[in-house]
């Protein structure tokens, strides 16, 4: 066997082999990232094993006796097992009958392959100059597969062969990922002299893989504006294309979603003059995504189905699972959730065949936007959380907390308010502007005034567009709704009011149908809800959680949270009688109680008007009387029949001002008739003032409280599911 750097390897693996012709057999685990050269030594084991006389096994289906198994791709306990792994074999038992078996993963191992020095990859890239071996080393980490790759699209015959590997190398990275290696290639070709024309296009991908690193904002500019410069002064229309493309993802500013619509059609117009259909679906694809900002989702589709087909024309896989992926999202925002989960399984797929890095986040995405609006949004929290230690910086947190406040954890999800706030305000790049409305969404939940406001200011530049995250790999709703939901929290209804209905107005007219559910729901005009609760029925979506209503006691104020309308009550007995009573819908308190604030004290019952004995002997005579009537009818005797009947009315007065409601004895309390009058008058109080400051909450409370001896809440219609008091 001869490979290079791996001496160490071969050794060991020609003893497993050794032992497996004398009949002892073993077991060798060989770990390694992809492209080691795993795959290399189990090949060259094979061969060693054959020049032995040991027959081979890659199958997972092992004969007895000595011979070499070998396992590729195995799960180990830090690493997942290959998709094609065998399992199921019991490598113990085959050792001990004499096989030597091979295994390789990605986890940890006896033997751990290391990346190739510079010069031993030199060995493995006969011919190559130093400067191009030195940039394979830089890009692929010294590890022989990525270089070997590498060195494949190194153009020997060009003016620079370093500058076109890093303008060629393709990233290994996820979006918001950094590859160190392929950025320590870029700076290594940027220092060299190039002409003008490549000069400013290694300058711009330097600056657009530096986008994962949210320091590198300063870097960033600096480059991206040196390469426009350069670019421009060399009159390269390809060069000028590649670098507005780079500078649009380098300085993803969301604010510029205006001027990204006029440069991606400057972008498509130089890349066709220059005939790089690369770069001009890139610019079809920056206008998909401005037109998706701007809230023209019609246009934004047709921009869509434009860079499809280009994709399809230029035999671009990746660009076509990026189309694909897109249509999911619009049909996501629709309300279309069965094609929805049928394209993720087509993005998954057609992903994977394609080598796109982002499949798994894409397809994520989309698969946790959907648990969102099933109502399982505790299920994705977790992961939200993981991807924000993975990539901090870059706000995973703020999702995860919108997250929280959909699975009802509202105290957790405001505690991550708290911490996040200043970052993300202080923030920028392609998750700013969602990063920002996922905050809103909790603020708007139980933030406190200032962060209210502060995100209130934030967003109020983005008003009647969309929030799109990134490449739009995800739309999550009108700006308008989350400064409706904002301006309630602070307690301005009508500002509110006007917000809320601009987003009405934007979901119906994009048939956003979930959304508009749950700007209804927050809305709460008459009728509203049960819109809603109807829409949410037909798309089997969860409806929002804003059937609740909230009279909250806050120092000597009281907070009044109903949908839209917010308001401040300065504590005044009348709110306390009707806390009591929306604590207990349906049930009957007496005034006494009401006014004692619960089960309590009782002024003393006056005597009974008319005792037992009393009322029985009245009606005694009524029965007497009636006999009597009847008696008299039968006999002709007029004038005797209207002696009784006039005797029997007024019998029956007496009863009646003795007694109340259901004949019950009447007793004259001077205590529950003052408690009856004051109880009314301070929540008729409470309510006139509820007019001005929350009227639809004041005229579903008119329809609902019952006044009297005893009062009730009873709710009527255009009211909440339920009201959260204290």
């Amino acid at each position: 066997m001869t490979l290079f750097g791996r001496r160490r390897e071969i050794v060991a693996i020609e003893r497993l082999l050794d032992r497996a012709k004398d009949g002892t057999g073993g077991i060798l685990v060989i770990g390694g990232p992809p492209g080691s050269g795993k795959t290399a030594l189990a090949d060259a084991a094979a061969a060693a094993a054959r020049l032995r006389g040991l027959p081979v096994d890659r199958t997972g289906n092992p004969g007895r006796g000595p011979s070499l198994l070998v396992l590729d791709g195995v799960a180990t306990p830090d690493a997942p097992a290959a998709p094609d792994a065998p399992a199921g074999l019991d490598r113990e038992k085959l050792a001990a009958g004499g096989a030597a078996v091979l295994v390789t993963t990605t986890g940890a191992g006896d033997l751990t392959l290391a990346p190739l020095s510079e010069a031993e990859l030199g060995w493995l890239l006969p011919g190559r100059t130093a400067a191009v071996v030195h940039a394979i080393w830089l890009a692929s980490g010294g590890l022989p597969g990525p270089a070997l790759g590498l060195a494949a699209i190194v153009a020997e015959d060009e003016a620079d062969a370093v500058a076109g590997l890093a303008l060629r190398a393709p990233s290994r990275a996820e979006f918001l990922h950094l590859d160190v290696a392929l950025l320590r290639l870029v700076e290594f070709a940027a220092a060299r002299p190039l002409p003008p024309p490549v000069r400013a296009r290694v300058l711009i991908r330097w600056a657009r893989e530096l986008l994962g690193d949210p320091s590198a904002g300063p870097r960033r500019r600096e480059l991206a504006a040196e390469a426009l410069r350069t670019a421009r002064d060399s009159g390269d229309p390809r060069a000028l294309a590649e670098v507005l493309d780079g500078r649009l993802h380098a300085l993803w500013e969301p604010v510029a979603a205006a001027e990204r619509l006029s440069t991606a059609s400057e972008i498509v117009k130089l890349a066709r003059q220059a005939g790089d259909a690369g770069v001009e679906l890139r610019g079809l694809f920056w206008r998909f995504t401005a037109l998706a900002e701007l809230g023209d989702l019609d246009a934004a589709e047709a921009a869509l189905v434009t860079y499809a087909r280009t994709a399809e024309l230029a035999g671009d896989a990746q660009a076509a699972v990026m189309a694909l992926s897109r249509q999911a999202v619009l049909a996501l925002v629709r309300g279309r959730l069965e094609l929805v989960e049928t394209l993720t399984e087509e993005v998954a797929d057609a992903g994977r065949r394609a080598g796109l890095a982002d499949t798994g986040r894409l397809t994520a995405s989309l698969s946790g936007a959907l648990a969102v609006l099933r109502g399982r949004a505790a299920e994705h929290v977790a992961t939200l959380q993981q991807m924000a230690r993975r990539l901090p910086g870059h706000f995973y947190e703020a999702t995860a907390a919108r997250l929280l406040v959909e699975a009802g954890r509202d105290a957790e999800a405001v505690l991550e308010l708290d911490r996040l706030l200043p970052a993300v305000l202080a923030g920028s790049g392609p998750r700013w502007l969602g990063a920002v409305a996922d905050l809103a969404f909790v603020a708007a939940r139980g933030g406190d005034a200032e962060a209210v406001r502060m995100l209130y200011d934030a967003l109020t530049p983005y008003r009647g567009r969309l929030v799109v995250w990134g490449g739009a790999n995800m739309i999550t709703g009108p700006v308008d709704d989350l400064l409706g939901r904002l301006a309630a929290r602070l307690g301005r209804s009508a500002e509110a009011l006007g917000h809320l209905d601009r987003a009405v107005a934007q979901e119906e007219r994009l048939g956003a149908l979930p959304w508009l559910c749950a700007t209804l729901t927050a809305r709460d005009r008459p009728g509203d809800r049960e819109r809603a609760r109807s829409l949410a029925s037909r798309l089997g979506i969860a409806v929002a959680h804003g059937d609740e209503w909230r009279l909250l006691r806050d120092g000597d104020e009281w907070s009044l949270e109903a949908g839209a309308e917010r308001a401040r009550l300065k504590d005044v007995r009348g709110l306390h009688y009707l806390r009591l009573l929306l604590a207990a819908p349906g049930r009957e308190i007496p005034a006494l109680d009401l006014v004692a604030g619960g089960a309590g004290l009782r002024a003393p019952a006056g005597d009974a008007m008319l005792d037992v004995a009393a009322r029985t002997a009245y009606r005694h005579r009524l029965s007497t009387i009636d006999q009597q009537v009847d008696e008299a009818d039968r006999a002709g005797d007029v004038d005797r029949a209207g002696e009784l009947a006039a005797e029997r009315a007024a019998l029956v007065g007496q009863l009646l001002s003795a007694t109340g409601l259901g004949g019950r004895p009447r007793r004259p309390s001077a205590e529950a008739e003052r408690a009856r009058v004051n109880a009314t008058r301070a929540l008729s109080a409470v309510l006139t003032r509820l007019e001005t400051a929350a009227p639809l909450v004041a005229g579903h409370l008119r329809a609902s409280l019952r006044t009297g001896s005893h009062f009730r809440y009873q709710p009527a219609s255009g009211g909440p599911q339920r009201w959260r008091v204290s």
